[in-house]
């Protein structure tokens, strides 16, 4: 079977047809999603699809955009949340200078809490990371120096510098539909070397779809089409690369359940 690692089922996007999302990812052999937190203002949305579904799971946390608004000074309220029996992972977090939506100082204060929060709970950082691979990686590093923490380099399209500083701390990186654009041909090669015990695919739904559905409201069941073009750059077959990317999801977020037919 496929994961998919991070997509945003709480969404407007998909409230009027979720049950029929869900079980097309299912026919589309996705056995097990990850709905991510954005806001701490919305988690109970968050949390109330990883309770409707046995194969979603979610995570607790405030995005970098939201930082200015919702930004964390420390992990308490992360870990508080991070108890719900459903909640695997912390995040997603991390810098966006691309779009500057909030005060940069502000991200890396609520970056810093959610590593905190992962290293105490145990539980993997979903990083977003976006033009600011210099200040993402010093963070990372000075954190890492602070007591161990795991983490997924989440929907990446940055530089080979952030992906080998990634791989070097013992993190994850994990490819969306944008690997399969035309213009991607530098994130293939990137791809290509990233260590298969280290991969996980995932879609970002509903956003960046992935070729042939680019331009269309992303979902879960279209994880496929990424994880076909990501078996391609390994040289590897896709039952392979579904058993290698499946493994590792649960080896680093490790408190979800495979499904028990996938056992």
């Amino acid at each position: 079977m496929l994961v998919d690692s991070h997509c945003h089922l709480d969404f407007k996007d998909f409230e009027d047809e979720l049950d029929d999302v869900v079980a097309r990812a299912g026919a589309a052999g996705v056995g097990t999603m990850v709905s991510i937190s954005t806001h701490l203002s919305k988690f109970d949305g968050v949390k109330a699809v990883a309770e409707r579904f046995d194969n979603v799971w979610c995570s607790v946390g405030v995005h970098p955009h939201q930082a200015g608004e919702e930004g964390l000074d420390s992990p308490d309220r992360l870990i508080e949340l991070s108890s719900h029996p459903r909640v695997v992972g912390i995040g997603e977090s991390g810098l966006d200078y691309y779009y500057d939506r909030s005060p940069r100082d502000r991200q890396q204060t609520s970056f810093r809490a959610h590593i905190a929060a992962a290293r105490e709970t145990g539980m993997p950082l979903i990083v977003h990371a976006r033009d600011a691979d210099d200040d993402a990686t010093a963070i990372m590093r000075e954190e890492m120096e602070e007591g161990a923490y795991t983490a997924v380099m989440h929907c990446f399209s940055s530089g080979r510098g952030l992906a080998e500083a990634a791989l070097d701390m013992g993190m994850y990186i994990s490819f969306s539909g944008i690997l399969t654009f035309k213009s991607a041909e530098e994130l293939r090669e990137i791809a290509r070397d990233v260590p298969e015990d280290r991969l996980l695919v995932e879609t970002d739904a509903p956003f960046l779809a992935p070729v042939p559905n680019r331009g269309k409201r992303n979902e879960p069941a279209f994880v496929a089409h990424t994880a076909d073009v990501l078996a391609g750059v390994k040289g590897m077959d896709r039952a392979a690369l579904e058993t290698v990317t499946t493994d590792n999801f649960f080896r680093l977020f490790s408190r979800a359940q495979r499904p028990a037919n996938a056992a």
